[in-house]
């Protein structure tokens, strides 16, 4: 069965060793371990060889596996067009002056470490965004030429394929987050994305319907026709409150769990996600990968939250696809 494993990067103001011990006493399987908090931190990782000895003993203490890092927050900033706001997100190293250009070019070459860090490590997959620097866009308005767009994704080519060459040279593969703010956030964008580096295999993605389900795409479908992409699985659910002619999909900047929302992120098992046929469709790609909860509830207390996804979605991951079709038992042959 595919284990179950806690996202950290909604922990990370916990120490690392309090999130083993939560993780272990409610039951989950491992860690999706996020580099942020003191949870992983990359650089040290690269610089010390028993850093990702002494992380894997504390895991072992608590009866828990690692299979994935996730760095997020540094990916961002590889494509993004910097302001204030990276600042918060990012560590000093990477930030430096704030002088864009070179925030893209740190953090790059912060991303290339997280591909050693996980080989270190030992695990074969990195979790992450990639940033846009055409994102801003998206409403077409000032009119965007194509050539805008085009600019765009060889931007996101240019400063990844460096990147992914050193994922190729130590074995570990990227799965990037559909999500929107990045170069891929539905559809056709990961069909662009996927275009813009030739497909090459050390780029993939990170499932998560949460990102999915307020944009109306197909979470079932996604998983069916980018089936040869899917690296890793984030369970996160969404709830929509559109159609009062109030609520929009944009949310009009209102903050998490403010119920004038249009849609809100919620405890996996409370929203709109289809988690039943997501899970069918993902036995029949044959994925066998951990299943990682990433949970995020701005009006529930995480305690109970992170306990009860992890029983919901015990339940779907034990759905087990039969050896025969049921009505072989029909035939006479």
């Amino acid at each position: 069965m595919r284990p179950v494993t806690l996202f950290t990067g909604q922990w990370a103001d916990l120490p690392f060793e309090e999130v083993c011990r939560l993780a272990a006493e409610w039951g989950y399987d491992g860690l999706e371990i996020a580099c942020s908090g003191d949870h992983f931190d990359v650089a040290q990782a690269v610089a010390d060889p028993s850093y990702a000895e002494q992380k894997r003993a504390q895991l072992d203490k608590h009866g828990l596996k690692v299979w994935t890092i996730s760095n997020h927050l540094v990916g961002q900033a590889v494509c993004d067009l910097i302001d204030e706001r990276h600042k918060a997100i990012l560590p000093a190293r990477i930030w430096g002056e704030g002088d864009p250009e070179s925030v893209r070019q740190a953090a790059a070459e912060d991303m290339k470490n997280t591909a050693r860090a996980a080989a270190l490590l030992g695990v074969n997959t990195v979790v992450g965004f990639t940033g846009s620097s055409i994102w801003h866009t998206v409403a077409m308005f000032p009119p965007t030429p194509a050539s805008m767009v085009e600019a765009g994704y060889q931007d996101f080519a240019d400063r990844w394929n460096p990147i992914l060459d050193v994922f190729d040279e130590v074995g570990v593969r990227f799965a990037h987050e559909i999500h929107p703010s990045e170069i891929a956030y539905d559809y056709y964008t990961t069909q662009r994305t996927l275009e813009a580096i030739g497909h090459r295999p050390a780029f993939g993605l990170n499932w998560d319907p949460s990102h999915m389900v307020w944009q109306d795409l197909d979470p079932v479908a996604f998983i069916l026709d980018f089936k040869d992409r899917i690296y890793h699985v984030d369970c996160k659910d969404t709830r929509m409150r559109v159609g009062d002619g109030r609520k929009g999909r944009l949310s009009s900047h209102l903050p998490w769990a403010d119920m004038r929302r249009g849609w809100d992120f919620v405890s996996t098992g409370r929203g709109d996600v289809p988690w039943e046929d997501c899970f069918r469709a993902l036995n029949s790609i044959g994925y066998d990968g951990p299943i990682s909860i990433e949970w995020e509830d701005a009006g529930m207390d995480r305690l109970d939250g992170a306990k009860e996804a992890l029983g919901y979605i015990r339940t779907l991951n034990s759905i087990t696809p039969p050896a025969t079709a049921f009505d072989a038992a029909f035939s006479t042959e």
